[in-house]
Formats: structure tokens, C-alpha cells, sequence
């Protein structure tokens, strides 16, 4: 079968797609075939080395797809859909993933769907309704809105009864936000004036920040004395070490970074979480945006389009009939 590995860490050219010996399950796993495989900042961190990863690796980390074999103990049935968030090697026409991991997907969510929800929308999940637990007529700060955790987390916000002050890059990215329920669309520069100026002075509640370096600093003086600081992830470059004192002199805030692993840590969690987003999917109260559709063998210009801020929305790899996938840029 053909699989995404990296041999050596470095930028998206280090990405090759080989021909590998399809995996067995062994106990408590099933063998998937690759319906749809997610694109995630997190696989560039760990092609790249930011994230520490032992080499050689198969990519990809997120997917769909249906049951072809189930090693001992795994009650899931051949044919059945499930929906994952942490298989390494993902990216591939074939993968085995830890019964634990799979979800059932509802009749009513393609694979596609599922396949885009898995890690972005778990982790705007857990950030709106456990990190920092959004209440009605809070206004937050959601960075980078029109991408596809902030797609994702605008609408949950409004879900939950927030304000979304939004920051996108460019008109188009802007208009997304909108659509996706965001009151108000800023760019990046001057944000945390404006977030006062939409709060009468007072600051925002949260700002959940996934592009790191260059906002981090800034978003701590959009907020309201004891608001809480959501450090999700790093696209503009990792935070320099933080002076506690600041939280103090800025007015008692919170600081925190949050994973996904730490959010999903039993299964119970993770079923309650994947069935809240899948739930509002199948139910048209939450909208999936696919910002790109890339064969298997265009995975290295998938990370190329994530890293360059290229696309909106989700990244897909279909393996299976990537000849008839829609590629290229949104």
C-alpha cells in the first residue's frame, strides 16, 4: 500500500510517499481504510522537528474511514465508519488505529465531514466549553477565524451564547469569519484596541490564540482583569518565556496551554466531546468548510499550503481515487 513517511526531518520537500507493507491490527485494533485523512499544523511540527519525533515516521495523525479487520477485543464491525483523531501514519491508503480512538460516525456525517471534525473541531470543543467555558453575552477574541479550528470555534462560540471578535488576515478570510457568526472582523494589528473598544474599556473574556508569536503579547491586553489567556498553538512561531508578574500587573489573568490529549483523556470524554460536534453536524447547526482536497502524493504541497496560510478551512488527503480529488487552493 502507498503511505506519507518523513525519513528525515526538515521542510515539506523532506515528504515522500512509498510503497510499505500494510499493518496488522493487534489487540484492541482495527484496520481502517483511508477514506479521508486530515492536514494538521501539529504534522508539520513534527515533520519540521519542532515537535520531537523519532524518524522514520508515517504522517498524519487524523482520519476516516471504514473497518476492514478488527484485531482481538475490538468490538467494531467490519464495514463500519469511524471517525479518529491519533493514528500515526494516517496519511496512507490503510491505517491501524486503537479500537479506544475510533468513533462511530452517525449515519447522517460523511467521511469527509468526520474526517475534518476530528482534531479541529474536538479541540474548538473543548476550548469553548472547558478551557474557557463561554457564557452567554461573553465577548472573546478568536485568532486566525476564517482557519480551521477558528472557523469551527467562532461557531461554537455562538452556539454557546458568545460575541466573537475576529482576526483574520485578508477581505475574503474576513468574510468567512462573518458567515461563520463572528459580530466583528479586525486584523491583527490593533486588535486588542479594538477589543476594548467593543467592551466599553472593560477587555474580553478569553482570546483563544492559535497563532502564538505574533499575538500572544498583544491578546494579553485585550483582556479584562481575571480573563483568561487560551495558548492553543504556535503558527507564527513559539512564545517567548513569560514574566509572571505581567498577570499580576495586567490585571490577575490566566494563562494557559491547553492539548487535546489532556481533554480526551478516557474514552467517555472523548465520545461526549465527538458526539457533540458530530451531533451538531448531523444536525446542519454546525457547517464544515474544506479548504482544499489533495491526493496522496501531494501531501508535501498540502503542508506547503497550511504552513504559507494558502488555504481556509480544513486540508484534506483523499487516498482512495485521487485522480478524481479536487486539488489546489482555496
Amino acid at each position: 500500500m502507498r503511505a506519507a513517511q518523513v525519513r528525515r526531518t526538515g521542510g515539506p520537500e523532506v515528504v515522500e510517499v512509498v510503497d510499505v507493507e500494510e499493518p496488522r491490527p493487534g489487540p484492541g485494533q482495527v484496520l481502517v481504510e483511508v477514506d479521508a485523512a486530515g492536514v494538521n499544523f501539529i504534522d508539520t511540527y513534527q515533520r519540521s522537528g519542532t515537535y520531537p519525533v523519532t524518524t522514520p515516521f508515517g504522517l498524519g495523525l487524523e482520519g476516516a474511514g471504514r473497518v476492514v479487520a478488527a484485531g482481538e477485543g475490538a468490538d467494531l464491525a467490519e464495514g463500519a465508519l469511524v471517525a479518529w483523531k491519533q493514528a500515526p501514519g494516517s496519511c496512507a491508503e490503510r491505517v491501524v488505529v486503537d479500537a479506544a480512538e475510533a468513533v462511530p460516525v452517525p449515519d447522517g456525517v460523511d467521511a469527509e465531514t468526520a474526517a475534518a471534525l476530528m482534531l479541529q473541531g474536538l479541540t474548538a470543543q473543548y476550548l469553548c466549553a472547558s478551557t474557557y467555558a463561554v457564557a452567554p453575552g461573553d465577548v472573546v477574541v478568536v485568532h486566525a477565524a476564517a482557519g480551521g479550528v477558528g472557523l469551527l470555534l467562532t461557531q461554537m462560540v455562538e452556539l454557546r451564547g458568545g460575541r466573537v471578535l475576529a482576526t483574520t488576515s485578508t477581505p475574503e478570510k474576513a468574510e468567512l469569519a462573518r458567515r461563520a457568526g463572528a459580530e466583528e472582523v479586525h486584523g491583527y494589528e490593533d486588535f486588542a484596541a479594538r477589543a476594548r473598544e467593543l467592551t466599553d474599556g472593560e477587555g474580553v473574556a478569553a482570546v483563544y490564540d492559535g497563532v502564538g508569536r505574533a499575538t500572544f503579547a498583544q491578546g494579553l491586553d485585550a483582556l479584562r482583569p481575571r480573563g483568561t489567556m487560551v495558548l492553543f498553538g504556535g503558527a507564527s512561531g513559539q512564545v517567548e518565556p513569560l514574566d509572571l508578574q505581567q498577570l499580576n500587573a495586567k490585571g490577575s489573568l490566566y494563562v494557559t496551554r491547553p492539548s487535546l490529549a489532556a481533554y480526551t483523556r478516557t474514552r467517555a470524554e472523548l465520545l461526549e466531546r465527538a458526539g457533540a460536534v458530530l451531533g451538531w453536524a448531523e444536525q446542519g447547526r454546525l457547517s464544515v468548510r474544506v479548504g482544499g482536497r489533495y491526493a496522496l502524493e501531494d501531501v508535501a504541497r498540502a503542508h506547503e499550503d497550511l504552513e504559507g496560510r494558502r488555504t481556509t478551512g480544513k486540508l484534506l488527503v483523499l487516498p482512495e481515487g485521487a485522480a478524481e480529488a479536487e486539488l489546489g487552493r482555496s
